[in-house]
């Protein structure tokens, strides 16, 4: 049997309403083990997870992902008696000397005060038999490896633990639609509101045969990167094939990117109001391209029928990539098949749009009942953390 240690970390600073978020850890967790022998448990602070050794990996790629922990540990543990602790300590320094660590220290947590040592004297007793077997030296400023004992209802020891993803648990705080598209920003956009506690879904715009089947494939992945942060995630597939057209017959060459940004925007309120999403997010940074200016951001945001939110608003790309990086969606996000919004794009698009003007323009188009047909013929697929490709819904 093994046994994994979760650290909370902003959950600790809620008030009266700290058990709903900490259900919803449990919860969370649960769903992500389902199917496994595992036992998940919150108490004070800690997350604990035991399970059989079969199952290391389905915990491991839980807690990696897990939204609403600091970090967690695969733990050994122990008897609360102050032998079997340094029994353990030894055991994880021997390991740690073996992959090359030279020095260690060790932090103490007593949270059970009926123990007779302290924080400190845990430590000091601990350290001794590493020290006087000359197994790793005490560095306790920069060592290479840190020993964490902690004694709670059970006894923990445990090596340095691994950074988790932190914010709150997905489902807080209410359910977002994300204008997915096959580029770096949109999914970041989508991880920093689960991030936050929102639930996700994604609408993903087709333009076949413009844009390949390859195109859309890149997208279903990146919906499945960021279901295994978000638990599940639902994908709406709209061919917008037959707007872009009438976009490049009838609105002005500068105006097709701004135009095409407007009816997608239509096209995602319906579907917003369809999965009762509480909002439209999207990954738009201010002054980044050209439909990305404050002006034209107004003219996208007018025609919105919910808030629309915009996470990346204020990083340049080198931030946005970083967490692209992170979350694992970089090397799909720079596979070369383009998007729609790259379709048709004209050489001098206009950079300040002004809303009255778009709705002249717009309206000029007489497009709504293409928005309508493309939003009515979507194909939808569901994608679940951990699992193969999405099935239709």
């Amino acid at each position: 049997m093994a046994t994994y240690l979760g650290k909370l970390g902003e959950l600790t600073l809620k008030g009266s309403n700290l058990h709903s978020f900490e259900k919803l850890l449990l919860a969370n967790t649960k769903e992500y083990l389902e199917g496994t022998d595992s036992v998940v448990s919150l108490h004070a602070g800690r997350l604990y997870i035991d399970c059989g050794e079969e199952f290391c990996s389905r915990v491991e790629f839980a807690l990696s992902h897990l939204l609403g922990i600091t970090g967690w540990a695969k733990t050994m543990v122990c008897e609360k008696e102050i032998h079997a602790i340094q029994d353990a300590i030894l055991l994880l320094a021997k390991a740690a000397s073996e992959k090359g660590a030279k020095t260690f220290k060790i932090e103490a947590k007593r949270s059970d005060k009926s123990f007779p040592l302290t924080s400190y004297e845990i430590a000091c007793e601990g350290a001794t038999p590493v020290f006087d077997a000359s197994i790793l030296q005490v560095d306790v400023h920069n060592p290479d490896v840190t020993i964490v004992v902690e004694v709670r209802e059970r006894c923990f020891v445990y090596c340095n633990s691994e950074n988790s993803c932190r914010g709150l648990p997905v489902g807080s705080s209410g359910k977002g639609l994300l204008l997915l598209s096959g580029g770096i920003d949109s999914p970041v956009a989508g991880y920093r509101m689960m991030r936050r506690g929102m639930r996700i879904d994604c609408c993903y715009f087709h333009s076949y045969p413009y844009t390949s089947p390859e195109a859309q494939k890149k997208v279903e992945d990146l919906a499945k990167n960021l279901s295994a942060y978000g638990l599940r995630t639902y994908l709406n597939i709209i061919s917008f094939t037959d707007v872009q057209m009438k976009i490049k017959e009838k609105a002005p060459e500068e105006w097709s990117t701004l135009m095409l940004r407007v009816c997608m925007m239509k096209a995602a309120n319906m579907v917003a109001f369809r999965v009762h999403a509480d909002c439209i997010v999207t990954g738009e940074s201010l002054g980044q391209v050209a439909s990305q200016t404050l002006e034209n951001l107004r003219v996208t945001e007018h025609f919105a029928e919910y808030p629309l939110f915009r996470p990346l608003i204020g990083l340049d790309k080198e931030e946005i990539i970083r967490d692209a990086r992170f979350i694992g969606s970089y090397e799909t996000s720079i596979l070369p098949y383009e998007d729609c919004c790259v379709l048709f794009t004209p050489r001098h698009p206009i950079l300040r749009g002004r809303i009255e003007d778009a709705e002249r323009i717009f309206a000029q188009l007489e497009v709504d009942s293409l928005i309508q047909t493309a939003y009515e013929t979507r194909v939808v697929k569901e994608f679940r953390a951990g699992t193969g490709a999405g099935a239709n819904a």
